[in-house]
């Protein structure tokens, strides 16, 4: 059984400049303060995230472009309770608006050890803070 979900934020910054902050694949710790710590290997392609916790995340890169503003990934190893999970954050403009972005971070992953319920709160709850906390990051 599959799961996913999908946060959407309105961001106070040009989808130019948000993508220039958030699309580095090893530019998480630049806005995201879940993740304090971020190591890039085999050519950027994999990242090795530390939470507040000290756990490790492996995530390998499996989609990216440049000019679309999105990029995919694949956690190869977390302490979350699902398999299979593939996630895609995505800079859109917003039409008609030159000053502001949306960014959309979804995911899709199986449960296990858990309801599917639990892993799509979970997740729904690290986009929301994510989001979160690039709109305070940009607003600064």
């Amino acid at each position: 059984m599959t799961a996913s979900t999908s946060v959407s934020r309105v961001v106070p910054a040009t989808p130019e400049k948000v993508w220039s902050l958030i699309g580095g694949f090893d530019a998480l710790p630049d806005w995201l303060p879940y993740i304090s710590e971020s190591t890039a290997s085999e050519g950027g392609r994999v990242r090795s995230l530390k939470n507040p916790e000290g756990e490790v995340i492996v995530e390998r890169l499996v989609d990216f472009s440049e000019t679309g503003r999105h990029y995919g990934y694949a956690i190869l190893r977390a302490p979350f309770p699902v398999t299979g999970y593939v996630s895609t954050l995505r800079v859109h403009a917003v039409p008609g608006r030159g000053d502001v972005a949306e960014v959309q971070w979804s995911g899709r992953f199986s449960p296990d050890g858990a309801t599917e319920q639990e892993v799509v709160d979970l997740f729904t709850g690290i986009y929301a803070d994510g989001l979160d906390a690039l709109h305070g990051t940009l607003s600064a």
